[in-house]
């Protein structure tokens, strides 16, 4: 059981530290654009229309959009069910925040990975 608390913990911490890369990446190229228009001369507007239709219709962006919805997921309720778990140690409660993690993520990760593939094929 140990080893298996470990490798979650680690899949935990390798998915936070995707979510930070993208996260950042995220906020150079999409809200820093005037940052970004003193170094790069080609600099276009991020959130023009154009801009995201083009994004929207890339199988690339689709298929990352996805991956960072699946570890952004991942470690808030990995995060959330840890929590919940050492406030609430009984077996009972401990099932119910394992079911509700479970369910409430897969829901979620459902929803926008439909949103996703919605915005892509519609483009």
């Amino acid at each position: 059981m140990r080893s298996r608390n470990l490798k979650f913990w680690l899949l935990n911490a390798i998915c936070g530290l995707i979510v930070l890369i993208f996260a950042g990446m995220h906020l150079a190229s999409f809200h820093l654009d005037d940052v970004l228009a003193l170094v790069l001369a080609n600099s276009t507007e991020p959130l023009a229309w154009a801009q995201v239709s083009a994004r929207g219709a890339s199988v690339a962006y689709a298929i990352g959009y996805i991956f960072l919805l699946g570890t952004a997921l991942f470690h808030g309720f990995y995060g959330l069910h840890t929590v919940l778990t050492e406030v609430w140690s009984s077996k009972r409660a401990v099932a119910a925040v394992n079911f509700i993690c479970w369910l409430g993520g897969l829901g979620m990760f459902a929803i926008g990975s439909a949103a996703a593939i919605y915005f892509h094929v519609m483009l």
